[in-house]
């Protein structure tokens, strides 16, 4: 009997250490498998939200991998809350933009292609976005007054610790990436590439969000290598490479569109940066206006600079295209 009990004892720990074990195992979703073609042709739109919404309401972890080849994704947002706090994209292929993308934006605002919502402990790893903006810049580079406004290729709003690591965008209409009321973002082995006649193709931008970093990018657009704006904190960026582009801007603040109690820039680090041939190095460009912001605790290093055409610029009467330019009380700057 006791011989028993000791083996019955034995096999029921056993039991319960595989139970354990199936329950913890990480769940791992291929988009194939959910029907997504690789050719680029084929709109993978459902695949993805299914495999989204699978791991979201996982309670273990889980990676969805995007395997090899072409990936058609139209504009989709992937909504938190979730259960599950640890959610990896694995991507080998490229995620592309429908070539009409642009058409059925909005006329007066950024419309991102992918967002992520209310999200936490998401990361995204390898891969690249083809944002397919060239249709959009044409437009505008005609004059043309009916141009949408566009998207910005991937933004994540309202969430917290989340990764992206070794991911290539390519030619987004807007934005390449927007970190927008984030906490806790990691940003590293990024590369961003677009024309350097390409309009608005901001390379990173980060705004009210706190505990941002940004480290090794390699960043080649047609405007700010990394913009900075308000209500923004504790943001590191080390060892980026910018050029050709406008640099890496604070601002614009103080606008009177923000709100005049727009929150401020403050606890900021920009080290051992390469400019080469952009427009700016390093910038701050605030509002003449009676906005009570502020940019404090900046701190630019090692930064070196080739055929860089302004290589530091405070602009405190910032208006760019010197329309009814407000002449007003002027945000205080600490650097």
């Amino acid at each position: 009997m006791g011989n028993l009990t000791v083996s019955t004892y034995v096999l029921l720990q056993l039991i319960f250490f595989i139970i354990s074990q199936v329950s913890n195992a990480q769940l791992y979703l291929n988009l194939q498998n959910y029907g997504a073609k690789p050719d680029g042709k084929t709109d993978s739109t459902k695949p993805f939200v299914k495999a989204w919404s699978d791991a979201c309401n996982s309670s273990n972890s889980a990676t969805i991998h995007v395997p090899t080849g072409n990936f058609l994704l139209s504009r989709v947002t992937f909504s938190g809350p979730c259960k599950n706090k640890d959610i990896k994209f694995a991507i080998d292929g490229t995620i592309v933009a429908p070539s009409n993308n642009y058409e059925n934006s909005d006329k007066l605002k950024d419309d991102p292609w992918i967002i992520f919502d209310s999200v936490e402990g998401v990361s995204i790893n390898g891969g690249s976005l083809d944002g397919k903006g060239e249709s959009l810049w044409n437009c505008k580079s005609a004059s043309h007054h009916h141009c949408p406004y566009g998207a910005s290729s991937l933004v994540f709003t309202n969430s917290k610790t989340i990764a992206i690591n070794s991911m290539t965008s390519i030619n987004s209409e807007l934005f390449h990436i927007v970190i927008l009321r984030c906490e806790g973002v990691t940003l590293q082995g990024i590369n961003i590439i677009a024309p350097e006649s390409s309009p608005n193709t901001d390379g990173i931008h980060v705004e009210r969000s706190t505990s941002v970093t940004i480290i090794q990018a390699n960043i080649r657009t047609g405007d700010d290598c990394i913009s900075v704006g308000p209500g923004t904190a504790h943001l590191w960026v080390e060892r980026v490479s910018c050029g050709p582009g406008h640099g890496i801007s604070i601002g614009s603040l103080g606008k009177k569109s923000q709100g005049l109690e727009v929150g401020g820039v403050e606890n900021v680090t920009v080290k051992t940066t390469v400019f080469s041939g952009t427009k700016n190095g390093v910038r701050i460009k605030t509002w003449g206006t009676k906005s009570q912001g502020y940019v404090r605790n900046v701190a630019f290093v090692d930064a070196m600079m080739r055929n860089v055409e302004n290589p530091i610029i405070i602009d405190q009467h910032y208006c760019p295209h010197d329309d009814g330019c407000p002449s007003e009380s002027l945000l205080l700057v600490g650097v």
